[in-house]
């Protein structure tokens, strides 16, 4: 096994914590192509370390940005950050999620630069940063709590017209009990979402059309 899956002896021993070799990573990716060339397609890595299947998705999703959207630095900012929105990950160790997203931020940031040029710019660096906050979480995906003991909660984004996003929190328990075959008593208000074949819950909280340069407003 090679040193870079292992932290120490000790974290093994008391998280079973391993780390995904990048060669299994994007062998394991490739089953799902299509879906991590989709700007808009969500993931959820549920034990997601430092990010090492976040990191290659997210690399797949700027790529296409990049090919689609490339030659307007305007439309490159909003799709890349709309890629950023659709990335997930949970991680019972505080270390590895303020990690991932620092690399997720890296990544995403080095492509921006570079793409976008004179205009990019710090207010959109700082959306993303709040995005990854937000979408990356310290807690425990088997009993869907942070590690306060409160519910895991994540914030559904979606770039509606321009550059206006709606945000709406759901929480992670509910969004599984969705895909229950039949609905429960608890479930009154959900609905039915034919493409996933799903009830979709209620919101916690839902959020006025904003501007992305802007979500953190509503922290």
């Amino acid at each position: 096994m090679s040193e870079k899956q292992v932290k120490s002896k000790q974290r093994v021993a008391d998280h079973g914590e391993v780390f995904t070799a990048e060669r299994e990573v994007n062998a394991m990716l490739d089953l799902v192509k299509d879906e991590t060339e989709r700007i808009d397609s969500r993931f959820l890595e549920p034990a997601c370390g430092e990010g090492a299947f976040l990191k290659e998705i997210l690399r797949r999703k700027l790529a296409v940005v990049k090919r689609q959207y490339g030659k307007s630095p305007f439309d490159y900012e909003r799709y890349s950050v709309l890629a950023v929105t659709s990335i997930y990950g949970v991680d019972i160790l505080e270390d590895n999620a303020e990690i991932c997203r620092r690399n997720l931020y890296d990544i995403w940031n080095d492509e921006y630069t570079r793409c976008a040029k004179d205009q990019a710019n710090d207010p959109c660096r700082e959306t993303v940063k709040f995005i990854l906050r937000k979408n990356i979480l310290c807690g425990d995906a088997l009993t869907m709590q942070k590690n306060d003991g409160t519910p895991i909660v994540f914030a559904e984004w979606n770039l509606v017209t321009g550059n206006q996003i709606k945000r709406r929190d759901y929480e992670l328990s509910e969004l599984l009990d969705g895909h229950e075959k039949q609905m429960s008593i608890f479930m009154i208000g959900w609905e039915y979402d034919e493409e996933i074949n799903a009830y979709i819950p209620s919101p916690k909280k839902e959020y006025p059309l904003t501007d992305y340069r802007r979500l953190s407003d509503y922290d």
